[in-house]
């Protein structure tokens, strides 16, 4: 058998959603690179003021995604999400407050963090032994309903856009807030057209399943689920039946299979790293290794795992059911790669 160590480290590794930029934000301003620098050693943020600290029992937790964590876990990119969906009124200021503390603690590292704008950037990071972070804006609320925006964030290095979060948002309507036969709206199929023009992922997590058969139909670019898990076999509103996941496929897309414990199981108090591994079978098996990635949604809810320094276990549980070194590595990292190069450019 090969040596999962091993496999591991000579993998480019990519974890396709996360939350933690907010998740830090809320507990105290506190640094992704320099654990205990936090409150007065930082400027103050929108994030905490407009959503408020997080719960004692949950500032007082380990974040699951830290910089040295990240390195423990041999992930070499990062797609990190802004959710901007309860800042009402104020979506873009707290997106942009989100992007700015990353962008801070890039300044902060240079030596561990880099701004991947790139397939090339995240190749030229992980040369140099560092960090490549991918913006991510969550909820396209965050145009505040302008593409000039939507151009705006593209300048500023946003390579990925999730059109809703379970509500209804200026696009259209989201997996747990949809109305009967309702798709995308007008501003919605802009927005689609746009992105794909400005070579920004179009992310279908969240929305609903009308919009989503209209953002297949109308995308010329691959179409991504940041972070979901397959519907056959834990039927959660949020998760791809087999029909959506064979046309995401078809458009050259990935689903980034999430550690969310109510995606993985009905008793997800139950749930383990095998409820993981099932899930990728389901999807591997369906529309091949080519076409599935991992996106753990991290201080988010992602708690099938403990923190991204586990993500060894998954190479591990991978070549212990008999897939190869090759369907590994393209599970890792390398499909978000190549939606990122064929999407955003080389």
């Amino acid at each position: 058998m090969l040596d999962a160590g091993q496999v591991h480290a000579d993998s480019l590794v990519i974890d396709s959603h996360n939350d933690s930029l907010v998740a830090h934000l809320r507990r105290g301003n506190r640094s992704l690179v320099a654990a205990d620098e936090g409150g007065a050693a930082r400027p103050e943020g929108l994030i905490e003021y407009l959503r408020g600290p997080l719960d004692s029992s949950v500032r007082e937790a380990a974040p699951q995604i830290t910089l040295a964590k990240l390195r423990q876990g041999g992930v070499d990119a990062a797609f990190f999400a802004v959710d901007c969906t309860r800042a009402r009124k104020n979506h873009l200021a707290y997106a942009l407050d989100g992007f700015g503390f990353l962008l801070d603690e890039i300044r902060r590292c240079p030596e561990g963090l880099v701004l991947a704008r790139s397939a090339a950037d995240v190749e030229s990071a992980r040369r140099q032994g560092k960090l490549a972070a991918i913006l991510a804006l969550e909820n396209s609320d965050g145009l505040e309903g302008s593409l000039y925006v939507l151009h705006c964030l593209h300048a500023l290095g946003v390579r990925s856009v999730g059109l809703t979060h379970d509500p209804r948002s200026d696009v259209g309507d989201g997996a747990r807030g949809e109305r009967d036969g309702s798709g995308l709206t007008h501003f919605g199929v802009r927005v689609i057209r746009e992105l794909n023009r400005l070579g920004i992922i179009v992310d279908v997590a969240h929305l609903n399943r009308k919009g989503f058969w209209d953002v297949i139909e109308i995308s010329e670019k691959p179409v991504f689920d940041s972070h979901a898990c397959c519907r056959a076999l834990c039927d959660h509103p949020r998760n791809l039946d087999d029909e959506q996941l064979r046309a995401l496929a078809e458009t050259g897309g990935v689903l980034g299979l999430t550690f969310v414990r109510p995606f993985l199981a009905e008793d997800w108090r139950a749930v383990t790293t095998e409820h993981i591994l099932n899930h990728l079978d389901h999807a591997v098996q369906l529309v091949g290794s080519e076409h599935v990635g991992l996106g753990s949604d991290f201080d988010g809810g992602g708690e099938a795992l403990p923190d991204i320094a586990a993500y060894p276990r998954l190479t591990e549980g991978m070549l212990s059911r008999g897939y190869g070194e090759d369907a590994v590595r393209q599970i890792l990292g390398l499909n978000h790669l190549r939606v990122l190069r064929e999407t955003v450019g080389a």
